[in-house]
């Protein structure tokens, strides 16, 4: 058993290769190999948002506060708020973030393929982020 205490991680700024605004990320759970699974606690300021990316074996989000959106490819914009759970398919092409005027914070969790849960993408346009 290990037990991680609150605030013995520091926290980490979004890359701004990988999102757009301000966002902060504090680790969860990252256990070694052979394990895949990793958890963040990620918070988005207003108007932040990921770049759409995909996920080797899906990604949940479980919206801890505020208020946010997430969207896949071609799909309409869906609000998302405290106690919402999200769940993308493997390889579905998403992005998720704060509205443009409220901070949203969420708990991603997703597994690894290869060392990486991630496959990153083109940043979201302004137009797609708030149609």
């Amino acid at each position: 058993m290990e037990i991680k205490r609150s605030g013995s991680r520091p926290s980490g700024k979004g890359p701004a290769e990988y999102f757009t605004g301000t966002v902060r990320i504090d680790p969860l759970s990252e256990p070694a190999e052979p394990a895949r699974v990793s958890m963040a606690l990620v918070t988005f300021e207003p108007g932040a948002r990921t770049t759409w990316h995909t996920h080797p074996f899906g990604q949940t989000l479980i919206v801890t506060a505020g208020a946010g959106w997430v969207q896949r490819f071609d799909g309409e914009r869906q609000d998302i708020h405290p106690g919402d759970v999200v769940y993308f398919e493997p390889n579905e092409k998403h992005w998720h973030g704060a509205t443009a005027t409220t901070a949203m914070s969420h708990i991603a969790v997703q597994e690894k393929l290869d060392g990486s849960p991630v496959t990153w993408m083109e940043p979201v346009a302004n137009e797609q982020y708030n149609p």
